[in-house]
């Protein structure tokens, strides 16, 4: 990839050199709401980016250019060879720092908190930061943030958009909008959602920020304030930086009583609501308009009922319409509760479930008659910190284990669980029931080293497909790898018609090299038969989106793929359309602006979007 290529990103926010205009009035924290209990972990050096050329991923050694900037903070050139990318509107993030009205305490305070976080950081460059929190490394290339786009129309289409593709793909993914000062993690970024709109034939597309209540904050103080739960809340200076924004919050300088939450991560679509998601938060209501742009509405609570925050990967059941959620605490008991809403939004009873230690459950699976719910070895011990440690571990100690429970249970009191030995899924793709046999059946990506993708790691990762089946009369497991080639799977699903059924086949990522994509396979869960799309030379892109051609189908691979890809030679953005039964090409369409690698998506049809809240 060219030097020159690696500059295509000018979408940081300048940070404020006045303290007088750094900070907002906002109201004074409620008592009752204590920090600790909006500080939830989810699954986010110097400012200045010094080097051109690092290894780049979460834990690989493959070669990725990486933004460069100068020590005066200017935004970078944009370079000709990829003009479009800036070619956008003046962006709504953009905007300067709205001042602040204060009072002289705040002010003072402001500033003396200023200079305690310039010594926090000053003492955090004398060490090396470590893959997994180092910004050089996480958000290099095209992990590098966007401005946002408004709707473009009328896209260059090579080949032919199917007939049966009318509606909207959106999907999610980080997008930082300050520059970071300290570490950051590829999941700490700022939620953005990118919507390709298909109509007749022809398409548009637009990106925009999610604007949580924690990124419009930093927006108008014109830095990053809010702690970054992977990235900066390490040992001793993630301590200190808690404390830092606790006082911050005690003087109204930054509210967080509204969430802190960037939902970045997954997206649904129930009940008229387009919902985008991370675990550390509830959902916020993103509107497509009619124009095919982007709007958000605001924090989503179901009109009141949703108290606690949402896992990023509730389910849809494809019969009932029902939607089946969790939610986990790192602080406080119950540290997980299960619950349900029905197609028109109401909200059924919080069942609590009682764990030893809070657990990282960042998916689960349906099926027709329960939900399976993972409880695995990657844990919260936010104590590590004070050791000087990470407060998300791997606990070699712990068994992991699967809970079967009923969908409509009201109490936990009928959970049933499995143990399944040294076994860490970070997606669950499926799961039924086998009456025959009396088993569960889950499809999952197994990840070795757990925690790998959290903290430094010297092995390997590895991600495989694998079948593990519950068997509810000897209450033991049993799991065997699906595919006989070595590969590592990750992000992707099955056709969402079939959800919590007996599924022939999974669409799943190639994360090869690790953690970029070069293309997805097709994968026959009963025999293990592997099909590949591969992008092209130096071509990189995401999760695959299946899109059922008709729900009335006859072949559970009837439809089509789409997936965002990269060109890293070209530094140019395209969606590709495959035809799922054989893997041809159907149409490109080139992109306006650069998509980075993100996250989940899912597909609202033209009649969906019609009856749009």
């Amino acid at each position: 990839m060219p030097s020159t290529a690696a500059a295509a990103t000018g979408t940081w926010v300048k940070p404020v050199t006045s303290t007088t205009t750094r900070h907002r009035h906002l109201s004074s924290l409620n008592s009752s709401n204590p920090l600790r209990k909006q500080l939830r972990f989810s699954p986010s050096s110097s400012s200045i980016f010094k080097s051109n050329t690092l290894n780049c991923s979460l834990q690989t050694p493959s070669l990725i250019q990486i933004p460069k900037r100068s020590p005066s903070y200017q935004q970078p050139s944009t370079p000709t060879k990829i003009p479009r990318e800036n070619k956008t509107q003046k962006s709504r993030t953009s905007s300067k720092p709205v001042p602040q009205q204060w009072n002289l305490l705040q002010r003072a305070v402001s500033m003396a908190l200023d200079v305690m976080e310039s010594a926090l950081l000053s003492k955090e460059k004398q060490t090396p930061l470590p893959k997994t929190s180092d910004p050089k490394v996480q958000i290099a290339g095209n992990f590098a943030p966007v401005p946002e786009h408004p709707v473009e129309h009328s896209l260059p289409v090579t080949g032919k958009i199917p007939d049966s593709i009318q509606g909207v793909y959106v999907r999610n993914g980080a997008n930082p909008l300050h520059e970071p000062v300290a570490g950051h993690h590829l999941f700490d970024g700022d939620g953005m959602v990118h919507a390709l709109q298909f109509k007749d034939g022809t398409a548009s597309y637009a990106c925009r920020f999610t604007e949580t209540h924690r990124m419009s904050q930093e927006r108008d103080l014109g830095r990053p304030l809010f702690p970054k739960a992977i990235g900066e809340l390490h040992g001793h200076s993630g301590i200190a930086r808690l404390l830092l924004f606790y006082a911050r919050g005690m003087f109204g300088l930054v509210d967080p009583s509204h969430g802190i939450g960037v939902a970045n991560a997954g997206l649904v679509y129930h009940n008229c609501h387009l919902l985008a998601m991370s675990e550390d938060d509830l959902p916020y209501h993103v509107q497509i308009t009619e124009t095919g742009d982007l709007k958000t509405v605001g924090r989503y609570d179901f009109e009141g009922q949703l108290k606690s925050t949402m896992i990023a990967h509730p389910k849809v059941d494809p019969a009932t319409g029902e939607l089946f959620a969790l939610s986990y605490d790192v602080v406080q008991k119950p540290y997980l509760k299960y619950f349900k809403f029905s197609p028109s939004g109401d909200k059924s009873p919080d069942v609590e479930i009682n764990l030893e230690q809070p657990t990282m459950m960042h998916d689960f699976a349906i099926t027709e008659r329960h939900v399976v719910i993972p409880d695995q070895q990657v844990v919260f011990k936010l104590q590590e910190m004070i050791g000087g440690g990470s407060p998300v571990i791997y606990d070699k100690n712990k068994m992991s284990r699967l809970g079967i429970l009923d969908k409509n249970a009201k109490d936990a009191s009928g959970i049933r669980w499995v143990d399944c030995p040294d076994c860490f899924c970070f997606h669950l793709w499926d799961a039924w029931e086998e009456p025959e046999t009396d088993e569960i059946v889950v499809i999952g990506s197994c990840m070795t080293p757990p925690d790998s993708i959290f903290n430094e790691s010297d092995e390997n990762l590895e991600s495989v497909l694998s079948e593990i089946r519950l068997n509810l009369k000897t209450g033991k497991s049993t799991r065997r790898c699906i595919c006989a080639e070595n590969l590592n799977l990750e992000a992707g699903m099955v056709n969402r018609n079939k959800l919590g059924r007996k599924t022939r086949f999974a669409y799943l990522a190639l994360a090869e090299p690790w953690p970029k994509v070069s293309g997805f396979a097709k994968v026959d869960l009963s025999t293990g038969e592997v099909k590949k799309h591969i992008y092209g030379e130096e071509k990189y892109g995401g999760e695959p989106m299946f899109l059922p051609r008709d729900p009335n189908w006859e072949n559970e691979d009837d439809g089509y793929i789409l997936a965002f890809v990269h060109d890293e030679k070209e530094w140019k953005s395209e969606l590709q359309i495959v035809n799922a039964m054989d893997l041809k090409v159907e149409a490109t369409i080139q992109l306006p602006s650069r998509v980075p690698y993100g996250f989940h998506g899912t597909f609202i049809s033209a009649k969906d979007l019609e009856k749009q809240a």
